[in-house]
């Protein structure tokens, strides 16, 4: 029998030389910023694991709260082969092959429909897949010959943009969660689902959420079709969108 084990790669952190387990960490103390406090941040990373932890940066930011930087070695390690991470499994095509592919494949323009949901009112990643510059030299779906790009922007309500996509008959909802203090992009993302299943149009519409602490892992267990954290540009969402939709029509 062959042997298909990946073989084994062990990591740790670098600073100054290879496998030294250099590595910082910030944080913030609900304390004023004093000796004590930064003797305080020293020992809760020796009690992370790190060794020889020393304060490198500290600094009071009013209101009884202060900031850390604490720098040390990091005695863990991990074998990456031993690891398994769910993506989304397709092609990304470059602007050119996605709207080739969506002309061929649709015969039609997609409508993907864009927005900040409840109260994030951070816009820079939706904007950044759905207008026409986009970002880092990636433009936007905006610029896609083959994509109805609406971008609804910010503090949008669910039932707002479930109507809207009803309105345009959207093939894609494209969600963005930037705001996650107290989970609350949990909830936000629960009930735009609970919504789409209440007027039937969950298995009509490919749903994505992305965000800085979204995994596509987290969007699957949520009911999402796909999910996309930071790195990501409009043809990873556009080159996953029609693929997805070829992949509903075959069936």
């Amino acid at each position: 029998m062959l042997d298909t084990r990946l073989p084994e790669q062990w990591v740790k952190p670098y600073g100054d030389t290879l496998d030294d387990g250099r590595m910082q960490v910030s944080f913030t103390l609900p304390v004023a910023l004093d000796e004590t406090s930064k003797e305080g941040a020293k020992r809760l990373a020796a009690l992370m694991g790190l060794e020889e932890p020393a304060v490198v940066h500290a600094e009071d930011m009013g209101q009884g709260f202060s900031f850390y930087i604490v720098y040390g070695q990091c005695k863990h390690r991990v074998d990456l082969s031993s690891l398994q991470v769910a993506k989304p499994d397709y092609e990304v095509l470059d602007k050119t092959g996605v709207d080739a592919l969506i002309q061929r494949a649709m015969g039609r323009r997609m409508v993907v429909i864009g927005a900040c949901i409840e109260t994030d009112a951070h816009t820079v990643g939706i904007d950044a897949i759905m207008n026409m510059k986009g970002f880092n030299g990636h433009k936007g779906l905006e610029s896609y010959h083959q994509i109805r790009a609406i971008n609804l922007g910010a503090q949008v309500d669910s039932e707002d943009l479930v109507a809207r996509a009803i309105e345009e008959q959207a093939d894609v909802i494209l969600v963005s969660q930037v705001v996650t203090q107290k989970n609350i992009h949990l909830d936000n993302l629960t009930k735009l689902g609970d919504l789409l299943e209440a007027e039937g149009l969950r298995d009509k519409v490919i749903l994505v959420v992305g965000g800085p602490r979204i995994s596509h892992e987290l969007a699957k267990e949520l009911g999402y079709d796909a999910g996309f954290g930071s790195k990501t540009y409009a043809e990873d969402v556009a080159s996953f969108a029609i693929h997805e939709w070829i992949h509903r029509k075959a069936a």
